[in-house]
């Protein structure tokens, strides 16, 4: 079994407004579906679920604190997913409520496919407490998978999760409500949950909360504006320098039509407008290296005001990450070459 590793629905970029966004559309959606049946009950008793982006906080996150969730990824025209999902569903049902499954279509749901990091499917994985414990790929037989379960539950146990009390993981970087790592001076990006200790057991200033806060109402503009007034009384805050690379990017991304940002660039390679907006939505997607490489390329073939564009966003998005973060580095090196 592989060491459990915190779990966050939006690698990098994660300050929790797109989580708290994801729950106000799972919460209207709900609203308007009263009284109909939840999507992924189909089983009949929840042992199944269908799982989207919008329901991913609740039905594996939230639900994995409590109980053990097996994620399924798979697509319509995967041949082997169709060999392994009918295994999964039987061993689900005979658990009686032991765990959970959780089907993810890959194809509907792009951003949790790049969560993952699927490179290929079928791709199964255990999430316990709010964290990614272990996992396979390929379509294997009934009897390994039920091996790999019983390893599942036995970390389940000695975590606490499965027990039926929240928080079973607690102390193990579970995931709060807002997507965040309890017990954990920062979020993948460098952005502490709001009202968090800083790593020597001191208060976080009032800006950082009150920045949270405007992002978990979706209030980018609040958010932005509290985080340029902290930056200008403390230009060296790194945290803070982050936090606002992190707010200035999901406004461009929120406000973007991904599907026609991508179909642009794709046929206007030379368009460096394009060619920024695409980054952008690869990074906030989780795929910062993409986002990184692409940039690296427009650089390489520009020269002029071009290419000082491109420059300037790639080392507006290095802002995002810790300093030594090795694919900061990569790309830092790759740039630096490319300009000298």
């Amino acid at each position: 079994m592989q060491q459990p590793r915190d779990f966050s629905l939006y690698g990098a970029v994660d300050l929790g407004a797109r989580q708290a966004a994801a729950q106000r559309r799972q919460q209207a959606a709900q609203a308007a579906q009263a009284g109909e049946s939840h999507a992924g009950s189909a089983a009949g008793d929840g042992t199944v679920v269908d799982v989207t982006e919008e329901t991913f906080n609740t039905d594996v996150v939230e639900r994995s604190r409590t109980t053990p969730v097996i994620v399924d990824l798979w697509a319509d025209w995967c041949g082997p997913c169709k060999q392994l999902s009918p295994v999964l569903e039987k061993l689900a049902a005979d658990a009686a409520g032991a765990w959970v499954l959780a089907k993810v279509d890959v194809d509907a749901n792009p951003q949790l496919a790049a969560l993952f990091q699927a490179q290929s499917i079928p791709m199964v994985v255990a999430v316990i407490g709010g964290q990614l414990v272990d996992g396979f790929l390929g379509a294997l037989p009934e009897a390994q998978v039920r091996q790999w379960l019983t390893q599942v539950l036995a970390v389940a146990e000695k975590l606490g999760a499965g027990s039926g009390q929240p928080g079973g993981a607690a102390g193990q970087g579970a995931v709060d409500q807002d997507g965040q790592a309890e017990g954990a001076a920062t979020a993948p990006g460098g952005a502490p949950g709001a009202g968090a200790a800083g790593p020597g057991g001191e208060q976080l200033p009032p800006a950082y909360a009150e920045a949270r806060q405007a992002m978990e109402r979706g209030d980018f503009e609040r958010a932005a504006s509290v985080l340029e007034k902290a930056l200008a009384e403390t230009p060296a805050d790194p945290v803070v320098k982050s936090w606002l690379a992190q707010v200035n990017l999901l406004r461009r991304v929120e406000s973007c039509d991904q599907a026609a940002a991508r179909r642009e660039a794709a046929e206007h390679p030379e368009d460096v407008g394009a060619q920024l907006r695409v980054a952008d939505i690869e990074l906030a997607t989780g795929r910062p290296e993409d986002a990184f490489d692409r940039l690296l390329g427009v650089i390489r073939r520009t020269s002029g005001e071009d290419r000082e564009r491109a420059r300037a966003h790639l080392v507006g998005l290095f802002d995002i990450f810790p300093p030594r973060d090795p694919q900061v580095t990569r790309a830092r090196s790759a740039l630096t070459s490319l300009l000298f």
